[in-house]
C-alpha cells in the first residue's frame, strides 16, 4: 500500500469538506459504537478530577461535549486543524450551553499554542492516525500536559481473529467509502480512513512510541472484537 498523504494542508481539506456530515455519518457507518468508546474514556479520564483539559484534534467538539457534560467542573480546550470542522463544533457547543467550558481553537497537534505544564489531562479521539508528525505530535502534547498529568487516545484498531476480521476489512475498505463517498460527497475522505487505519502502529507498537515520546505506564486497552483500542500514558514527573 503506498504511504498516506498525511501532509496538513491535504488533511485539513478534505475534513472541511466533510464536517457538515461527519458526525451523522460517523454514528451510523459505526453502528453508534463509538459514543459508547468515547464513553469508556471519558469514564478512565474522569477518575483523576481534571480541571482543564486539551482535546486534540477536537474535530466537530463530540469528545469535549461528552466529557463536560460528564464532569460539570472541568474546562476543556479543543484543537484542529479544520476551520470547517470548528465551525460545526462551535455551533454544537452553544446549542448545549457549553461555551463558557469548551473553547475551541484552530491549531496543529505538531504546534500547539499554549505553555507547557499548562493541562491536567489531554485526550485524542480517533485522531493520532491523522497527525503529519506522531511522533513529535505526542511530545508536543507531553509538553503542554502537567508532571504526572495522563494523555487518552482512542484510535481505531485492525481485530485478528476469523472471521471478524475479514468482514471488518471487507466493510472498511469497501462499504463504507461507498456508502460515505454518496452521502458526504467524498469517497476519497473515507477510503482514507481505511488507509490510515491499515497505516497506523497500533497496540504495542503504538504504545512503545508512546513511551519514546516521553510517557510512563503506556496500557492500552482493547475494545469491540479489536475494533479501536484506548492508549494511556503518564507523563513524567519533574525529576
Amino acid at each position: 500500500m503506498t504511504k498516506v498523504d498525511k501532509s496538513s494542508h491535504k488533511v485539513e481539506a478534505m475534513f472541511n469538506s466533510i464536517a457538515s456530515k461527519y458526525d451523522s455519518l460517523n454514528h451510523l457507518l459505526s453502528f453508534g459504537i463509538d459514543k459508547r468508546w468515547r464513553k469508556i474514556l471519558i469514564r478512565e479520564l474522569s477518575k483523576l478530577h481534571p480541571q482543564q483539559v486539551l482535546d486534540v484534534a477536537t474535530g466537530t467538539a463530540d469528545l469535549a461535549i461528552q466529557l463536560a457534560r460528564y464532569s460539570k467542573s472541568v474546562e476543556i480546550t479543543g484543537i484542529d486543524i479544520s476551520a470547517g470542522m470548528l465551525e460545526k463544533g462551535r455551533s454544537k457547543v452553544a446549542k448545549k450551553g457549553l461555551s463558557d467550558r469548551v473553547k475551541l481553537k484552530q491549531a496543529s497537534a505538531g504546534s500547539l499554542p499554549f505553555a507547557s505544564n499548562t493541562f491536567d489531562a489531554a485526550m485524542v479521539a480517533f485522531g493520532v492516525r491523522n497527525f503529519e508528525d506522531l511522533s513529535g505530535s505526542l511530545m508536543e502534547i507531553g509538553r503542554t500536559l502537567k508532571p504526572k498529568a495522563k494523555l487518552f487516545i482512542l484510535e481505531f484498531s485492525k481485530p485478528v481473529k476469523f472471521p471478524f476480521a475479514q468482514i471488518y476489512r471487507l466493510y472498511f475498505k469497501h462499504i463504507l467509502p461507498f456508502i460515505g463517498g454518496i452521502v458526504s460527497g467524498n469517497k476519497r475522505a473515507y477510503r482514507y480512513l481505511f488507509e490510515s487505519v491499515m497505516e497506523f502502529p497500533e497496540k504495542k507498537d503504538f504504545v512503545s512510541l508512546m513511551e519514546q515520546a516521553g510517557f510512563v505506564g503506556c496500557t492500552f486497552m482493547s475494545l469491540t472484537f479489536g475494533i479501536a483500542s484506548i492508549y494511556i500514558g503518564e507523563k513524567q514527573a519533574v525529576q
